[in-house]
């Protein structure tokens, strides 16, 4: 029972690990594809991913991106695996939300 245990853990620890990375890799690889089309000025904030998503060749993204006062949060479908594979491709499927902030003062 032990070992079934460890192994599970040891598993989940795994799977972890690929889950945070795979993260970190779509927010360069989207980082990457807003440079090379001249949109430096974007920042990405923050990627969602469904749980399973670091074990499929499909996924689906949403990306918050920020641009001086607008927000602005994105779905993009993946194809390919950023990991695993020489070549994904990525196409933008929308916009879902857009948010302005307008400031007073100086």
């Amino acid at each position: 029972m032990g070992r079934l245990i460890s192994l599970i853990f040891i598993a989940a620890l795994a799977y972890g690990g690929l889950y945070v990375y795979y993260g970190h890799v779509v927010k360069q690889a989207i980082d990457e594809q807003l440079d090379a089309r001249g949109l430096t000025a974007l920042e990405v904030q923050r990627i969602e991913y469904d749980p399973l998503a670091p074990l499929s060749t499909q996924a689906t993204i949403r990306a918050e991106v920020s641009y001086r006062g607008a927000d602005a949060t994105v779905t993009i479908r993946l194809h390919g695996h950023p990991i695993f594979s020489d070549e994904v491709r990525m196409e933008l499927e929308g916009l879902q939300n857009l948010r302005l902030r307008f400031g007073v003062g100086g």
